[in-house]
């Protein structure tokens, strides 16, 4: 530790001493910079290594950047497989296919290797996501480059599985599509893929640049969302009552999704610890479906017109 002491102050939010060589209790250190892959500066400003696994709210997190792949996947599927197509289902089916084997590959490939545990370093603040806003200048002329990954592996871990699931789509989805979407055009046959193509590269910067945004938004994200694209489906489908929503099967799975999703989100803000008042909150999901259902019949459009031709 004496040793320690006379070297000059690590300037910087994010910049440490690596370990070079350690003799019993006395360690000796290197010079003040960035931190090697899988090591976070501690109280001290030594680089130390993740040896901790991801708590529940960070695999909830994961959850949902490996869930917004595979929902853009289905939607674009449902989008362009057009009403005679019954090739949808089996898209559906490998679309899911594709994600859950790029999930488990991601998994066996990071450290370490060959199991489905992670280690990791722990998320203390916001600005450990953006570890390259706070290189230190200490002569304002000079920039210490200590840029790291201090939320290991939550950052790079997304990108590794997102490229995992273009490789796998890439090679099982066309041969699928050529063989069973007979009842689509040539150019339309193709066009749930040419989406993926598109949409891949959006989510890749949406977490370079938003990542630690959607970390601590991501369960709100999930509410929001899965309440506005149910109002909008069961508008745009004309449900207005349970009998309608028995109608036709597509239209449960779809209520069951969104449910899911509700369920996910409530799960994610509460995290669930103290399941005694947390898991009573999970009684709420079914309320929005209900309450639009209860409320169609009053706010129909035509409905409204009528009644204000009369009220004149």
């Amino acid at each position: 530790s004496a040793a320690v002491d006379i070297q000059p102050a690590c300037l910087g939010l994010y910049c440490g001493r690596t370990v070079l060589f350690v003799n019993g209790s006395l360690e000796t250190y290197g010079e003040c910079g960035v931190c090697p892959r899988g090591q976070r500066t501690d109280d001290n400003k030594i680089c130390r290594e993740c040896m901790g696994s991801p708590d529940r709210y960070d695999w909830l997190y994961l959850g949902f950047m490996a869930m917004l792949p595979l929902v853009l996947h289905w939607f674009f599927i449902e989008w362009y497989s057009g009403k005679k197509s019954s090739s949808a289902l089996l898209q559906h089916i490998t679309a899911l296919f594709e994600c859950s084997v790029a999930a488990v590959i991601t998994l066996l490939v990071s450290d370490p290797v060959g199991s489905l545990h992670i280690r990791s370093c722990r998320v203390k603040k916001l600005s450990d996501w953006y570890t390259m806003l706070y290189n230190p200048s200490p002569d304002y002329i000079t920039t210490v480059h200590c840029t790291h990954e201090a939320v290991y592996p939550l950052y790079t871990i997304v990108f590794i599985y997102y490229a995992f699931c273009l490789v796998l789509m890439m090679l099982l989805r066309p041969l699928l599509v050529k063989k069973i979407a007979c009842g689509l055009g040539k150019s339309d046959r193709f066009k749930s893929i040419y989406a993926a193509l598109y949409f891949f590269p959006i989510l890749t910067v949406l977490q370079a640049v938003g990542g630690g945004l959607l970390y601590y938004a991501f369960p709100y994200i999930i509410l929001v969302l899965s309440l506005v694209t149910l109002a909008v489906y069961m508008s745009a489908s004309e449900v207005e009552s349970f009998k309608d929503l028995l109608v036709r099967k597509k239209r449960l799975v779809v209520l069951f999704s969104h449910w899911l999703l509700h369920a996910y989100g409530i799960i994610s803000i509460s995290k669930l610890d103290k399941l005694e008042q947390d898991l009573p909150l999970l009684a709420l999901v079914p309320a929005p479906a209900l309450f639009y259902l209860m409320t169609a019949k009053y706010t129909e459009p035509s409905r409204i017109l009528s009644e204000g031709g009369n009220g004149h």
